[in-house]
């Protein structure tokens, strides 16, 4: 893997603010700037290590619209999307293909950047309207990270209920029965209407079928470092305390890690840990972080390929895609005696 140093060198600043942005110490203070940085060259020196594929030649030069439902403030404080954006504008790049990429605004989309794009890669969860307006633009549109309507559009997913077992699983193998879930709500649309997260919804399903679940165990918020510690730390104030926790993104691990060593506990000693989209910043925590792997370059890659493929032969029939996760065990799960 790339060192902290090789990030601090491409990045040009110093190896500990390198350290600070990858472990989101709340004390730092750097420009947004420099985070993005920070995080975009951590994502693409791990990208080089693990690919060596050079990029076909393109005879017709391609206009692509990428579209993100964040804001880019909120794209660094859960750097899952940010992950998916950098993959499809790498392989944009090496194929020749100009890109337009929106972030999401106190108005929403502006919209106005996107004409006379061949095709619209969509990142995130979109509510039906925000579906029909992008289908105005172009009816070229891949989604990446939901399935708005399978019958009509491609999109590119993963599975989240296998990946949320494999999760449980490994904890069971473990000796953990006493887990629990520390997670986040999305909203979409012009109404901001909620959405069931998979993980959530998985977790309540099996922990309920083994006859495992504490409903007390289980808090909501939002996909952020500061909600992954304020509920973690409400956790920790009662009285029984799961062995085990599993958290929704590694951005909210990051977040109930630091709580749970406020508390005077260690990780996994008292308390063990799971995360999930393996970011840059996972294998660089102490202890490393075990998390749910999802590949997203590739689904950035998927979903390019797929949108070429709409244009270049008029393909009407949707395709979906959906990417397998994989667990990577690390130091953050104990053994539970």
């Amino acid at each position: 893997m790339a060192t902290i140093r090789d990030i601090a060198k491409k990045a040009g600043v110093s190896p500990a603010t390198v350290s600070r942005v990858l472990n989101y110490d709340h004390t730092l203070s750097v420009s947004e700037e420099t985070k993005r940085r920070v995080f975009q060259t951590a994502e693409a020196l791990n990208y080089t290590k693990k690919s060596k594929r050079r990029a076909a030649s393109q005879k017709k030069k391609l206009v692509i619209g990428i579209t993100q439902w964040y804001s880019m403030s909120q794209e660094i404080a859960d750097p899952y999307y940010l992950s998916i954006r950098s993959g499809i504008e790498r392989a944009c790049q090496q194929l020749k293909i100009e890109t337009r990429t929106l972030f999401r605004d106190e108005q929403g989309l502006s919209l106005s950047q996107l004409e006379n794009v061949d095709g619209i890669i969509a990142i995130g969860k979109y509510g039906p309207e925000e579906v029909d307006v992008l289908s105005s633009v172009s009816p070229n549109i891949v989604f990446v990270d939901c399935s708005p309507d399978d019958r009509k559009y491609d999109a590119v997913t993963i599975d989240f209920r296998v990946a949320v077992s494999d999760v449980l699983e490994h904890l069971f193998e473990q000796g953990h029965v006493n887990i629990g879930y520390i997670g986040g709500r999305e909203f979409v649309g012009e109404h901001k209407l909620p959405l069931m997260d998979l993980r959530e919804q998985s977790f309540i399903e099996k922990m309920r079928l083994k006859g495992f679940l504490n409903s007390d165990w289980i808090k909501v918020g939002n996909f952020s470092v500061e909600d992954g510690y304020e509920l973690t730390r409400e956790l920790l104030d009662m009285n029984e305390l799961p062995t085990a926790l599993f958290v929704a993104s590694d951005a909210m691990a990051i977040g109930a890690m630091r709580a749970i060593h406020e508390s005077g506990r260690k990780v996994p000693r008292d308390i063990s840990l799971i995360g999930f989209d393996d970011i840059s910043a996972a294998e660089y925590l102490t202890p490393p972080l075990t998390t749910v792997r999802v590949h997203t370059e590739f689904m950035g890659r998927t979903a390019l390929e797929m949108l070429r493929e709409r244009i270049s032969e008029g393909r009407q029939i949707p395709k979906k895609t959906i990417v397998p996760t994989e667990l990577v065990i690390r130091s953050s799960v104990e053994i539970q005696k």
